[in-house]
């Protein structure tokens, strides 16, 4: 693979906007922004000629890397603003990290077909529960004290670094489930994407390391030129969510996110038949 003017251009247009859109939604929904990068990376890789079965590897690679600072800067604005429970911060730690342990190690060996398989799950159900909005499932009015929450946590940690997302998504639904605020729910889930992200990211460099096919400037399955935009537009962004998410109505963007997550099924289910 050459850099040249024709695959350059694109691959930076397509990160900038991606990156602005990532990091307006890490900080209004609390979520590392995977569900929105990672398909424009797969688009990206797909124009660069990346071969399919390290396409989406890369993908999540690279959102991982590129949710790093956005994360810390999103956990940041909530935090500021008393919105972290860190009794669940401190029960879910752990477990989590051991999860994401668990997910790189999946990712390693996995072809695309599984890591579509769970972008179709996890957008359909995630999508699902936005358009329910307030009409959504309750299972109680607190948070559990079964160990099997802190199992809860180890899952989240799997599920997200084979999606790349911040675990966002999973911990609010969980939080909203138990009667916790949206605001809380969003401002704790932001305290989990550094803990997802950065041994996160730090597996798919080692798991994709050597291997050939992959594009210029790549370490293993991180793409640096992506990083170094999209995380540089990201971080700028998500001040401005963290602003919305505190002042203004959400349910508009619920249903755009949630028509956008749709739209990433029928991509991903689409490749899978065609």
């Amino acid at each position: 693979m050459t850099l040249d003017f024709a695959t350059l251009w694109p691959l930076l247009l397509g990160l900038v906007a991606g990156g602005v859109v990532m990091g307006f939604m890490a900080g209004l929904l609390g979520i590392g922004g995977g569900a929105i990068i990672v398909p424009i990376l797969y688009e990206i890789f797909r124009v660069w000629g990346v071969p399919e079965d390290l396409r989406l590897k890369l993908a999540t690679g690279t959102s991982l890397a590129i949710m790093l600072p956005t994360t810390y800067r999103s956990f940041k604005g909530h935090n500021a603003r008393g919105a972290v429970d860190f009794r669940v911060v401190r029960r879910l730690a752990v477990p989590l990290v051991i999860g994401v342990i668990g997910g790189v190690l999946i990712a390693k060996d996995a072809g695309a077909l599984l890591f579509k398989s769970v972008w179709i799950g996890f957008s359909l159900i995630m999508g699902t529960n936005l358009l329910l909005g307030d009409r959504g499932w309750r299972l109680g009015t607190d948070i559990p004290k079964s160990r099997l929450f802190e199992l809860y946590g180890s899952f989240v940690g799997m599920i997200s670094t084979l999606l790349s997302i911040g675990g966002g998504a999973f911990i609010t639904v969980m939080m909203r489930l138990f009667g916790r605020p949206i605001t809380e729910g969003v401002g704790t889930a932001s305290a989990f994407g550094p803990m997802i992200t950065i041994p996160g990211a730090i597996g798919f460099m080692w798991a994709g390391w050597g291997i050939s096919g992959l594009p210029p400037l790549s370490a293993g399955f991180v793409s640096l030129p992506g990083f170094a935009v999209a995380a540089t537009m990201s971080v700028l962004a998500a001040p401005y969510g963290v602003k919305v998410a505190h002042g203004l109505q959400r349910r508009t963007l619920e249903l755009l996110f949630a028509g956008f997550l749709f739209l990433v099924a029928f991509r991903f289910l689409l490749s899978l038949v065609t």
